[in-house]
């Protein structure tokens, strides 16, 4: 009988190898619609990019504070975001909703 191979739950932080990787895993993400899906995705890319103690070091926020915004019901300063994503080799940008989804956003407000 052989041996068979330890498992290793998915990490998304062991498949993240570029920035560009990144981008499109937050991306996807965002186009969820759904804050803490958001956070968590950052979470992964965080964990990539060298974990929180990398970041804290990097951004000058403490590592607490990292934890807590990136937290499920984290709510990141925009300032905090910039940092992280810069660390990260990533920005924000922002771009027009197609009418439709304009539309419907506008509609449920």
């Amino acid at each position: 009988m052989s041996a068979s191979k330890p498992f290793k739950p998915y990490q998304a932080a062991d498949y993240l190898q570029s920035p560009e990787e990144a981008a499109e895993y937050l991306n996807a993400a965002i186009e969820d619609g759904q804050p803490a899906v958001m956070l968590k995705a950052l979470r992964n890319v965080a964990d990539s990019a060298g974990g929180m103690s990398h970041l804290s070091r990097e951004t000058g926020l403490t590592r607490e504070s990292l934890y807590k915004a990136l937290s499920e019901n984290g709510n990141p300063r925009l300032s905090s975001l910039d940092a992280i994503l810069r660390v990260m080799g990533l920005q924000l940008n922002i771009q027009s909703r197609s009418r439709d989804k304009a539309k419907n956003t506008r509609a449920k407000s």
